[in-house]
């Protein structure tokens, strides 16, 4: 039944954004950086319980932080190229530097956080010491999440990405989530993982202040996206249609052929659908092995 505000055809509204105080960047002393990230994560855990499409949230925002790393590593490849490397690679082969941070962060923020998941994404570190990581002590869950970033470096210095991914698996578990969510990699510099103690603790209540704007900000857009496509779901009339639908509320982007179910021929019919009706966009601008994503 349509509430008496609401109107025909009118898309309902996503979670409140960060009010602006939270999210300003300022010149400030540790105590105010760490109420600003406390005040940030409080607001995303009401984020996380509205009508948001979780895993496709965290997919996308480990999108934007698989970015972050990249430019950390050197790389230049941007969030397309990302995409292109990780999703055009075939099962098995090498999807290439860039397209392994990006898979690596795809498969952290998908599985919930445990020393098991986590060791089969970050091969690289023991299950020892992602255990060890995970069980960081400090104050305030930004503050743990800073005591890992140091320790990781230490044991390896150039393990830039592994750090943030373990980082914001520790911020995660401290608001209340179940999964890791890019968060505090939104907007770390690079710069600031060279710090230490105090300083480290400050850059990192700036940057989760920072990066739950960005984070509270995408989710009202897929909020949004994710009504739109359920609102036209009764219209499709292709087997399967209801099986993509739901992946496409999970994946930050996919190719026709993701959608085995169904004919190569099918999904691409599909696929085009959807973006016909508005429901999906085409995120490559080619005319060929395209991907497609809210």
């Amino acid at each position: 039944m349509r509430k008496p505000h609401e109107q025909p055809g009118q898309a309902m509204p996503g979670p409140l954004p960060l009010p602006g105080w939270i999210a300003r960047a300022a010149a400030e002393p540790l105590d105010a950086a760490a109420f600003r990230s406390g005040a940030a994560l409080a607001h995303l855990a009401l984020v996380a319980a509205a009508d948001v499409p979780l895993p496709l949230w965290r997919d996308r925002l480990a999108l934007a932080a698989a970015e972050t790393c990249a430019a950390m590593a050197g790389r230049r490849e941007g969030a397309r190229a990302l995409r292109d490397a990780l999703h055009l690679t075939r099962a098995g082969d090498d999807p290439g530097p860039a397209g392994r941070i990006l898979r690596q962060w795809s498969r952290a923020v998908a599985r919930p956080i445990s020393v098991a998941g986590l060791g089969r994404v970050l091969e690289e570190i023991t299950p020892e010491l992602i255990g060890h990581y995970l069980d960081a002590a400090g104050p305030t869950p930004v503050d743990r999440a800073a005591a890992v970033i140091e320790a990781v470096l230490a044991d390896a210095p150039r393990a830039e990405a592994a750090a943030l991914i373990l980082a914001d698996a520790v911020l995660a578990r401290g608001w209340g989530q179940d999964h890791a969510v890019p968060l505090l990699s939104l907007a770390i510099r690079p710069r600031d993982l060279r710090l230490r103690g105090d300083d480290l603790r400050l850059a990192c209540h700036r940057a989760v202040a920072s990066g739950a704007a960005q984070a509270v900000s995408l989710a009202g857009d897929l909020s949004r996206a994710a009504a739109r496509l359920r609102a036209v779901t009764p219209k499709l009339r292709a087997g399967g249609a209801g099986r993509a639908v739901d992946l496409f509320l999970s994946r930050e982007a996919l190719t026709p052929g993701a959608l085995d179910f169904m004919s190569d021929r099918a999904a691409r019919r599909l696929c085009d659908r959807l973006v016909a009706l508005g429901a999906l966009r085409e995120l490559t601008g080619r005319e060929t092995f395209r991907l497609y994503g809210l």
